[in-house]
Formats: C-alpha cells, sequence, structure tokens
C-alpha cells in the first residue's frame, strides 16, 4: 500500500517529450527535464508525480478506458479547486489545465505537491522528503514516535489518541461543509433540490451500466433505496469520497489535516450524503479481514470506534440532525459497491490491466452484504 511514487504501472504510461514540451511552452523560464513517477494508490483517475526544474508537482488524468467524461471532468476539478484552494487550506492549488488530449492522450491538470502521512490499512506508509533516506521502518518509528509521550499517544495504544485523530477527521468534514459556497464562486456546481433522489436513481442507472455479475443483496439494496428517499437534510459543498484515504496528515501530529486530496466527485447537495460515504467505507470487524485491510480508513481506528460514533461525533460538530443516518449509510455502501463494480467492469473489458482490479467482484458482494444487513437490522 506504498503511497510514494513508483515507476509508472504498464499501459498507463505518459509521452514523457510531448509533455515536457507543454510544459516549456507553458512555464518558458523552466529549462530542465521532466522526470515522471506514479503514485501506485488510488482506482480512478490517475496521479503521476512530475519533477520539473527542481519543483515537485502532481498531475492528475482520467483512468484509460474511460467513457464516461463526466465522471472524470478535469476541467471541473481545476475550476473547483482553483476556488476551493483560495478559501479552504487543506485542498491543493492547482496551477495548469490541458485540455488538449494530444499531449498525453486525455485531458489532464498539473496542482502542487503536498506533503503529509497517509494512514492507510494497518500502518502509515507514506513519508515526508525529509524522511525519505531513512529504512522505512525507521521514517514509521520516527513519524509516530519522535519522543515517549507520542509513542504513548500512538494510534496503536491509545484510545483517547485514536478518538482525537477521529474527532480532528470528523471536524474537517464539517468544516468543509459549513464553508460559504456561494461567496466562493460554486454555487453553480450542482442542483440542491432534489439531489437525493438523482443520486440514488443515477447510481442505480451506473450499476446495471457496468453489470457483470448477479448481486441480489446488492439489487434488494436499491430497491430498498429507491423506495425510502428522504428529503435534503440541508445544502453544502460536499466532497462525496471523503475517507482516511483521502486526506494528509501531519506527521508530529496526526489530529491536523495537511491536505484533502481526490475532489473529482465534489458538488452541491445534502452533507449527510457526504457522511454516509464516509461511513460506507467504515468497516466494522464483523466485515472481516479482507474488507477491514482495505486501504479505504486505518484498521486500528475501525476496529476501535463505531460508525455510530463517527455520526455522533459530526452531529456535534455541526450542529445537524443524524437520526435519519441509515438511509445515508446504505446508500454510501451502495455508491462504494458501484464504484468498485465500475473499476472492476474496466478490468474484465480489458481497458485497464492494474492487477489490483482482478479481485474487485469480492468487493462487490461483500458491500451488497453488508448493505443489506443494514437495511435487515436498522442498524449502522
Amino acid at each position: 500500500m506504498n503511497t510514494e511514487a513508483q515507476p509508472i504501472r504498464q499501459g498507463e504510461e505518459i509521452d514523457q517529450e510531448k509533455l515536457a514540451e507543454y510544459l516549456h511552452s507553458r512555464l518558458p523560464d523552466r529549462s530542465s527535464e521532466v522526470e515522471i513517477l506514479q503514485f501506485p494508490a488510488g482506482s480512478s483517475n490517475l496521479t503521476y508525480l512530475i519533477w520539473f526544474d527542481g519543483e515537485e508537482y502532481v498531475l492528475r488524468r482520467p483512468p484509460f478506458g474511460n467513457t464516461i467524461k463526466t465522471a472524470h471532468d478535469m476541467g471541473r476539478e481545476f475550476q473547483v479547486l482553483s476556488k476551493l484552494s483560495k478559501v479552504y487550506e487543506p485542498a491543493p492549488k492547482p496551477l495548469l489545465f490541458c485540455e488538449d488530449e494530444s499531449v498525453i492522450g486525455s485531458e489532464f491538470y498539473l496542482m502542487e505537491r503536498r506533503n503529509g502521512l497517509i494512514i492507510r490499512g494497518r500502518l502509515p506508509v507514506s513519508v515526508p522528503p525529509a524522511l525519505a533516506g531513512e529504512d522505512i521502518a525507521e521514517a514509521r518509528t520516527s513519524v509516530r514516535a519522535k519522543s515517549s509521550d507520542q509513542a504513548d499517544r500512538s494510534l496503536g495504544n491509545s484510545h483517547e489518541f485514536r478518538i482525537e485523530v477521529s474527532n480532528s477527521f470528523i471536524q474537517n468534514l464539517a468544516d468543509l461543509h459549513s464553508l460559504d459556497y456561494q461567496a466562493a464562486g460554486l454555487g453553480d456546481l450542482g442542483r440542491p433540490e432534489g439531489y437525493n433522489r438523482r443520486q440514488v436513481e443515477g447510481w442505480s442507472k451506473r450499476y446495471f451500466s457496468a453489470k457483470t455479475n448477479e448481486w441480489p443483496e446488492l439489487e434488494k439494496t436499491i430497491v430498498w433505496l429507491n423506495d425510502n428517499i428522504p428529503a435534503e437534510s440541508g445544502v453544502a459543498l460536499i466532497h462525496n469520497d471523503y475517507k482516511f484515504d483521502n486526506i494528509m496528515l501531519e506527521p508530529d501530529d496526526l489530529t491536523k489535516i495537511t491536505a484533502v486530496l481526490d475532489w473529482e466527485m465534489v458538488t452541491v447537495g445534502d452533507p449527510l450524503m457526504d457522511l454516509g460515504t464516509t461511513l460506507g467505507y467504515w468497516m466494522s470487524r464483523e466485515a472481516g479481514d479482507e474488507m477491514l485491510n482495505m486501504p479505504f480508513n486505518p484498521r486500528v481506528l475501525m476496529e476501535n470506534i463505531s460508525r455510530r460514533e463517527l455520526a455522533e461525533m459530526y452531529a456535534n460538530a455541526s450542529g445537524r440532525d443524524v437520526s435519519k443516518i441509515l438511509f445515508y449509510y446504505v446508500f454510501g455502501t451502495f455508491k462504494i459497491a458501484v464504484i468498485a463494480q465500475q473499476i472492476y467492469a474496466r478490468f474484465v473489458k480489458g481497458s485497464t490491466r492494474d492487477k489490483r482490479f482482478a479481485n474487485f467482484d469480492k468487493f462487490v458482494a461483500a458491500l451488497g452484504n453488508i448493505a443489506s444487513n443494514g437495511v435487515q437490522t436498522g442498524r449502522i
């Protein structure tokens, strides 16, 4: 689960000469060669580390084989971040947008690189550049245990500290939802009225369009969702894929967030839909080892903090009523299953050769069962 940049995966290469030519034309005062590596994590848009004139940048482009332009709209993401980064510090600043697909085969944009720690699965695995020369085990130790006091407060040993980290995670989501998106120039980003119904109907259509197998529990959940759509609980700017896998933390203080990443699904809508997706990623012990070890969120937190506790943290941070959170949680779990199904369908069709996706059908089935269990028990 290493998030440090690595050699580019086969089939996802970028034409280095064309990219260098484009960057030199847009940044004429730069003269050095362009070097490209790839960030191996993530399963939707592709991200690359660009070394150019002694500086690091991040390039984002749609996945290969993408057939839904609106689902991977680089221009939209660039415009959102251009405005959002001015009013919301965790949002990285975008620098250049290229709509000329002849450069690398698709639209793309270049943004600043943020550094920090991403905790996913069992251990923190991304280390800041200052630690890059250390042995990785020593680097993790130095990040997590700079002193005996910090060691005592580590995620693995202190429940109090786990609560602090999770509270910060949820508070940051509530802060995003409290932004004045109209003043930020993002008022035309979405249509709040009828948002919940459009989401349920839209993701149901996406599932059937990408269907490869029979998932009866998931399809029963689709029926339940369509029959139980609530009125919107409010209106806010929402990330739509908020999880620990998409945030970077300050290595010396895991309660501080240095960046929120992957803004491809950002919109204006019901903030509880955002929370529901976050809860959908949050596995409990009964989900089993395979799901607990997925990179969505750190296992040590999921095993010690419940979805109900996260929902209560959000209620306290935002002042919002979460009494109808069951629908939002079930929908969030269903949406994640559809995302996994879309990725698996790309693999089955040969649009991607990323071996990570070969078993995504198992996650679709598991998420369908988890969503169905929520419906049957009435609990998140």
